[in-house]
């Protein structure tokens, strides 16, 4: 009896959890990323998903007393845009069971774009990862934070 109680609720638990993970509106809101050092709020457009820096740790550059810019832009046209409000992940598509693919990622530390891929790990945790496009295999893989004011 207690056995069967046991596996019931384990059951019953996986899938209200698998239910919840099917929703992709469940990404939607503002994450930490691993290091702290901004919030990046997920929203979405049309059918897809973006994300765009919405808070700095360092909202001056020490340099210049002003908001930090996006200096290793490879685009030179866009190195004076202020990364506060930059949008650095752009048109994931959701694939089903928690997983949003076909998307790009934008590190303002070095000027590179990524490929990406975003698992919900649950209400409060994602996974991101950042490859190189075409070699999934290299790239490296954060896991964020739900941001709770």
């Amino acid at each position: 009896m207690k056995k069967s109680l046991f596996f019931f609720l384990i059951f019953i638990s996986g899938s209200i959890w698998s239910q919840g993970i099917d929703n992709p509106d469940l990404i939607l809101g503002t994450w930490i990323p691993k290091d702290g050092k901004s919030h990046v709020k997920i929203e979405k457009i049309g059918n897809k998903y973006f994300g765009k820096v919405v808070w700095l740790k360092e909202p001056l550059d020490k340099e210049t007393g002003k908001p930090p810019l996006d200096k290793k832009n490879p685009d030179q046209q866009l190195r004076n845009q202020p990364i506060m409000g930059l949008r650095i992940m752009k048109d994931f598509t959701y694939t089903g069971k928690g997983i949003f693919k076909e998307g790009r990622v934008y590190d303002p530390n070095d000027g590179k774009t990524y490929c990406g891929k975003i698992t919900i790990i649950s209400d409060d945790e994602i996974d991101l990862r950042g490859s190189i496009c075409g070699f999934s295999i290299l790239g490296r893989t954060e896991t964020w934070k739900r941001h709770k004011p």
